[in-house]
């Protein structure tokens, strides 16, 4: 999915007139947690019931939130479904920010750790025990 920069999306917002305008032309809504991770399952080509057991989720609580009846997993959470479902940084923080948390900030020893975690492509035992190992609470 080819998105524009967001460089060149915040000169078309200044160049509007209004922050309406923008948001009304861009069709610009809140991210929801179940459409974006349904998003990801498709383009990365994975299939939820996989997602969510890699994840260590228990199987309904995965369903509900895949479905939208339960939308604001914890931040371990979301980033285990992020690892689960191979996400890049930039995905991971867009699941994170659907999902009411914070994003990743690598001037947190932790959230540094997480990141290098996922720049490399670890499953979440691998997350999990590099986190373990670096003394920092692990993902559940």
């Amino acid at each position: 999915m080819n998105e524009p920069l967001t460089e060149d999306l915040l000169d078309e917002l200044l160049n509007s007139p209004s922050p309406t305008d923008y948001v009304e032309d861009r069709q610009l809504q809140k991210r929801n947690l179940s459409q974006y991770l349904q998003q990801l399952l498709d383009e990365h080509g994975l299939v939820r019931k996989d997602v969510v057991r890699a994840a260590g989720i228990d199987a309904t609580y995965g369903y509900q939130l895949f479905t939208g009846q339960r939308s604001n997993p914890s931040r371990d959470k979301t980033l285990a479904l992020a690892f689960a479902l191979g996400c890049s940084l930039r995905e991971t923080d867009r699941l994170l920010q659907a999902a009411g948390a914070s994003r990743l900030y690598v001037k947190e020893r932790r959230d540094a750790i997480i990141v290098f975690c996922l720049d490399q492509g670890l499953s979440v035992d691998e997350v999990n025990e590099t986190l373990y190992h670096m003394g920092e609470e692990t993902l559940g």
